[in-house]
């Protein structure tokens, strides 16, 4: 991606003669997986079974999905922009080829910098405490012994697990999914990231923690960087994102201000 021969700001979102900066461009996008161990349609049937035995076909052991067809957009410095969709539309697997997780079968994706991916299945380490989690998260992404140490007790603070005891000091496998999800995201966007990729983690927890992490995206979005929202809430899409695209069985069916294109999406939903 060719960039302009001017001086940019780091929390700049546009250049000295008012060009606004792209963080991702996605060409053309096409992804195709295949899944291993899955049949065509039929042939996992009594049916099927018996039409295999009697004329001695195996079934097929690997089906391929074709999960994004074709997308294309650009997204600029400063930009929260929502992603959403049926079940099984591509999101996720956007996300991930965004972020560099998932190659892109033809078409091509471009991002400034390191995207930073948050799902809400993100590895942690289980045997360690929560508190623990938040020190190695916080040094993974170049902070200092020291900063770790005076912004430990802030992300768990954050996150709100403790509010119920101190959970920080037990370990993560004693957490529930919300608990577990709501930790990663303070510690993930404890950081401020050029690009930083939320996947259905604001689902979680009470309206507090839903305030605390709108907030946070507000936070971002003003320092130049540009966040990539997954949420099935309409409402967290609504009250965090500006812009959204809409994406349906792999093809992106709308991208413009978010409450054109959720009007567009929930009178498709209602149409079925």
């Amino acid at each position: 991606m060719a960039v302009a021969e001017t001086t940019i700001a780091p929390s700049a979102t546009t250049t000295s003669d008012g060009r606004r900066i792209p963080t991702v461009v996605v060409d053309d996008a096409h992804v195709i997986y295949r899944v291993h161990g899955a049949g065509s349609a039929g042939t996992n049937t009594p049916v099927g079974a018996l039409k295999r035995v009697l004329t001695r076909v195996p079934a097929p052991t690997v089906r391929e999905v074709h999960a994004v067809k074709g997308v294309t957009f650009t997204a600029y410095r400063g930009e929260a922009i929502g992603l959403i969709g049926s079940n099984g539309s591509g999101k996720s697997t956007l996300l991930r080829a965004i972020a560099g997780l998932l190659p892109v079968t033809s078409g091509a994706v471009y991002a400034q910098g390191q995207p930073a991916l948050l799902g809400v299945n993100a590895a942690l380490l289980n045997d360690l405490t929560g508190e623990r989690n938040v020190a190695l998260g916080l040094l993974a992404m170049g902070f200092s012994p020291e900063v770790v140490r005076k912004r430990t007790a802030e992300v768990i603070e954050f996150s709100g697990i403790n509010e119920r005891g101190d959970f920080a000091s037990l370990p993560m496998r004693t957490y529930s999914s919300g608990m577990s999800a709501r930790l990663r995201f303070a510690v993930s966007s404890a950081k401020d990231h050029d690009v930083l990729l939320i996947d259905e983690a604001l689902a979680t927890g009470d309206r507090r923690f839903r305030r605390r992490s709108e907030q946070r995206v507000r936070e971002l979005r003003e320092s130049a960087g540009t966040v990539f929202l997954v949420s099935h809430q309409l409402s967290t899409i609504q009250e965090t994102c500006e812009r959204t695209i809409w994406l349906e069985s792999g093809e992106m069916r709308a991208d413009g201000p978010t409450d054109e294109v959720i009007a567009q999406y929930e009178g498709y939903t209602n149409g079925k």
